[in-house]
């Protein structure tokens, strides 16, 4: 089994495919929405209509850069909180109009500078997790590279959460880990394998519900086998959600991220 911080490694490839690229392959028709109604258009975050087969969809992704000019213009992946807010919007539009929300997530986490800060960035991130858990459609998250934090869970309160075999979820960077417990960041790789951040150790503790498999190396090295294979699972996925009930849906959503406080119980 690859070392856990040697898929750390291959997440933040820069080379690794975007939120736009899934969208663009997956899905037809897609019509971009831009702006959070109240502030900014954050492209950190992509979002907007298109189709999954015949099915109308809301998709929305944390978009990441593959140049150092790319990259500024997307704040390498850190949303601000008009980022989730517009992410917000759109879940919400679904809402009204009853289309499932797929959400694609690469991020570090959410951008901690003064000016998100003074924008409310924790109240964004801490209502989009208050609606997403009633949110009256199926949702699906897809972790694409890396989740970071409650950057990451901002968009991933959902009915699935998917991770592609060489992404990683966590509560902070490895690097992070490392600093606060042994003061040493250059512990990351041990830190990563204590930490039990990537797809198997994950989906063996049921935090997520299934892995995606990548070509050797990294879905970079073969796009269209990764995103083909993702595709026909969403196609199964939604449809066999959109038949739920509605109260058996919620309910489902509710007790799956409730089983979590059994973790620190």
């Amino acid at each position: 089994m690859m070392p856990a911080y040697d898929k750390v490694k291959i997440a933040r490839k820069v080379s690794r495919p975007t939120a736009l690229d899934y969208i663009e392959h997956i899905f037809e028709g897609f019509i971009e929405l831009h702006g959070d109604r109240g502030y900014h258009d954050d492209k950190a975050v992509v979002g907007g209509i298109a189709f999954l087969g015949d099915i109308p969809v809301t998709v929305i992704g944390i978009q990441k850069g593959k140049n150092m000019e790319e990259n500024i213009a997307c704040n390498f992946g850190q949303p601000h909180p008009e980022g989730y807010r517009k992410a917000l919007r759109l879940m919400k539009q679904a809402e009204k109009f009853g289309r499932p929300v797929i959400n694609f997530i690469n991020t570090s986490g959410a951008y901690c500078g003064i000016g998100a800060e003074e924008r409310g960035q924790g109240e964004a991130i801490a209502r989009n997790l208050l609606e997403m858990a009633t949110l009256k459609v199926p949702m699906i998250s897809v972790i694409i590279g890396e989740g970071g934090s409650g950057g990451a869970l901002a968009l991933a309160f959902t009915d699935r959460v998917w991770m592609l075999e060489n992404s990683v979820y966590c509560v902070l960077s490895p690097e992070g880990f490392a600093s606060i417990l042994w003061k040493d960041a250059k512990r990351a790789a041990e830190a990563a394998d204590l930490m039990k951040i990537t797809a198997e150790d994950l989906l063996e503790l049921g935090v997520i519900e299934k892995v995606i498999k990548e070509a050797s190396g990294g879905c970079q090295n073969d796009f269209g086998f990764t995103a083909n294979l993702l595709k026909g699972k969403l196609e199964l996925e939604i449809p066999a959600l959109m038949q739920k009930p509605l109260d058996e849906l919620l309910n489902e959503r509710y007790e799956r991220f409730r089983k979590f406080g059994e973790f620190t119980e």
